[in-house]
């Protein structure tokens, strides 16, 4: 089996542990078998790897990385002053990018994924949830999912975790009650029953879907095994946390508006909130309340919100910069949003480095965690690791 050491000056292991200083982690294959104080450690050879800091692997939580396309259009709208609803009522948005789900053929598709997770990679990530939800058919959802299962098995990626985004909006042509039906009651079944999806997800606010037709959805969802996620309150508080709590939802995300019930909600069962700070950014909103979220007890997750309207970037860092000067959030919570809440969110093993835990890090170029809150955008990675192996290489 494969050993590996290297020095580290910094460790931010994501457990009760902390930070540490000047350490040494020793591995054997995929596992950390030790982490030891240099001056505990036997001397360094020559040649033996030193880095600034080392992270646990961050985990994005919430993407929508299976597009194809550009809407570079609508960002310009957005500058002179067009609002989400003005923009899809025009045939922008979702559906734009429908469109080009539709337009590319399957293998395309896939390759446009997998070289944008690894691009994902190189700014720290090892784990991705990716959506549908831009498929918006029977067929162009099914080739959105096939897709991301092709990716979830490819080697030297990012992990996948796979969501049938299943209400996202209403394509062309189609009633909305037809939608839902086509959504729930046909593709669902096969999806559970192909193992294409991890998860189950609902846009629930005022111009999108509703509790009731959310419900319908996570209540087949639930008896045919499969995890819930929503997005809710981006927009308006239509009882989207509620909804979450009541169906054990990994996580809540965007509550850019959220009542005092709602946390509380959340809190209760557990559910995480997910916060999307460039999409609030690009949309010009207010930040979500995340005192009052605090205040319930709810868990906090940070994520990038990729995808080609709201959130153009492939960024988790930028995320995470955006969080500290925008939302407010400590250097801590963050780091704990994108490794530890995150991959809790997400139905995932603890990525929290300690001995005898999968080596699944980053390591940085940088002296302190707290630089990585600062806004580049692209921090100085050295490397990172998915079970011992860089998936840089």
């Amino acid at each position: 089996m494969r050993t590996w050491r290297f020095h580290a000056q910094r460790l931010w292991t994501g457990t009760q542990a902390g930070a540490l200083d000047d350490v040494v982690l020793e591995g054997e294959g995929t596992r950390i078998a030790r982490i030891l104080a240099r001056s505990d450690a036997a001397p360094l050879a020559s040649g033996t790897p030193s880095v600034g800091l080392v992270t646990p692997g961050l985990v994005d939580a919430h993407t929508h990385a299976a597009w194809a396309g550009h809407r570079h259009a609508e960002y310009v709208l957005r500058l002179q002053g067009a609002d989400y609803v003005t923009i899809a009522k025009a045939g922008g948005g979702i559906v734009r990018s429908h469109e080009a789900v539709a337009a590319i053929d399957e293998d395309a598709l896939f390759e446009v994924l997998v070289a944008r997770l690894r691009r994902m990679a190189r700014h720290g990530v090892t784990a991705v949830e990716v959506k549908s939800g831009y498929g918006l058919t029977v067929d162009g959802e099914r080739k959105q999912l096939r897709v991301m299962a092709r990716a979830h098995a490819e080697r030297g990626l990012p992990r996948l975790v796979r969501t049938f985004l299943a209400l996202h909006a209403v394509p062309p042509g189609v009633t909305r009650e037809e939608h839902v039906r086509l959504m729930v009651d046909e593709l669902l079944p096969e999806v559970a029953a192909e193992n294409l999806a991890d998860r189950v997800d609902a846009y629930v606010d005022p111009h999108a879907f509703t509790v009731d037709e959310a419900e319908r959805l996570f209540a087949r969802a639930r008896s045919l095994g499969l995890a819930v996620t929503i997005h809710a309150g981006q927009f308006g508080d239509i009882g989207g946390a509620e909804l979450a709590a009541k169906y054990d939802a990994g996580s809540a995300d965007h509550l850019e508006n959220v009542s005092r019930e709602g946390a509380r909600a959340l809190a209760m069962a557990g559910v995480r909130a997910a916060l999307l700070p460039i999409a609030s950014y690009t949309l010009r909103q207010a930040p979500p309340p995340v005192a009052l979220l605090r205040e319930a007890g709810v868990k906090l997750v940070v994520a990038s919100d990729a995808n080609p309207g709201t959130a153009p970037t492939e960024s988790l860092p930028l995320a995470m910069a955006l969080a500290a000067r925008e939302y407010g959030l400590t250097v801590e919570e963050i780091l704990r949003g994108v490794t530890i809440e995150a991959a809790a969110a997400l139905g995932l093993p603890s990525p929290a480095l300690e001995a005898g835990a999968e080596a699944t890090l980053a390591m940085w170029d940088l002296p302190h965690e707290n630089a990585l809150v600062m806004p580049w955008g692209t921090p100085p990675l050295v490397d990172v690791w998915r079970g011992g192996v860089s998936l840089l290489r």
